[in-house]
């Protein structure tokens, strides 16, 4: 079931999917029945989940990382659960009309769908490729589909593998590799987090939730082709293509993933987006 979070059933475990792609690994075992579970699901962008999780409509959730960040104190980490790459990642883009080098001055047309990306890309213009480049939020997919061209667009998601060789945007960063080849780490996009207070107050729905994303992980992955099958029903890309898609992403937190993800948090904290280095904290299995 996919219903607004306001909407949902308060006695099942109210859970957040992203409405992307790259999360049917992960999801489309919950959702068939294939590996058991009580959640009641609420699909939206990362940053429509950030909402919810902050205000207490969602129990777990798929979350940008940099919501994690801000709101520490709010939650667990879903333990070895996350979103990323270790190189490309095709689906958070920088696309430009010209050299990103010589964007100076240039506005950056960017979704509001996005947290983390946009953060990341702040960063990037700051410390990677110092630039005076403006963030300007809001819809430039829609944008460049009613045939206007802004100069340079971050784009993610879906709409990101759609545009990504967009021929009026030759230029192409691929955020998750200008990471990798700056700092050697893989970059984590998003995370799963749990309430603190569903946590506390339901213990056994919370470990519940959590053994079942686990195994639904191992599912999806030891079953990739299946998933790849499934996808390319209904999708723009083909087979080789998603099976090329989903071979770039990490949906693991071991120890490179979280070095990865405190080496955001630091750059992060270094350009005043967050208070300070949060400690990942995991909920106990």
């Amino acid at each position: 079931m996919t219903t607004p979070a306001h909407d949902m059933d308060k006695t099942a475990i109210r859970c957040g999917k992203i409405g992307y792609l790259n999360v049917l690994p992960l999801c489309y075992p919950l959702e068939a029945g294939i590996v058991s579970n009580s959640f009641a699901f609420a699909s939206g962008p990362p940053a429509q989940l950030n909402e919810w999780m902050a205000a207490g409509e969602l129990d777990v959730s798929a979350t940008s990382s940099i919501e994690y960040a801000r709101r520490p104190e709010r939650y667990f980490l879903v333990p070895d659960l996350a979103i990323g790459s270790r190189g490309p990642v095709q689906s958070v883009l920088l696309l430009a009309q010209r050299p990103i080098e010589s964007l100076d001055g240039a506005a950056v047309a960017v979704t509001s769908q996005t947290h983390t990306s946009a953060a990341l890309l702040k960063i990037l213009f700051k410390e990677y490729l110092p630039l005076d480049v403006r963030l300007a939020p809001g819809r430039p997919v829609d944008a460049i589909r009613r045939g206007e061209r802004p100069t340079a667009v971050l784009a993610i998601g879906d709409d990101a593998l759609r545009l990504r060789r967009h021929p009026d945007y030759p230029y192409v960063w691929d955020l998750g590799e200008v990471w990798r080849q700056w700092t050697g780490r893989p970059f984590i996009f998003g995370v799963w987090v749990l309430a603190r207070e569903f946590g506390r107050t339901r213990p056994e729905a919370a470990h519940q939730a959590c053994a079942a994303m686990l195994a639904a992980k191992a599912w999806g992955l030891e079953h990739m082709d299946r998933v790849v099958a499934l996808a390319a029903k209904d999708c723009f890309l083909s087979e080789a293509e998603l099976h090329d898609y989903f071979s770039g992403l990490v949906y693991d937190l071991g120890a490179e993933e979280r070095a990865g993800l405190t080496c955001f948090y630091e750059h992060l904290a270094a350009c005043g987006e967050i208070p300070a280095v949060p400690a990942l904290e995991f909920f106990d299995l």
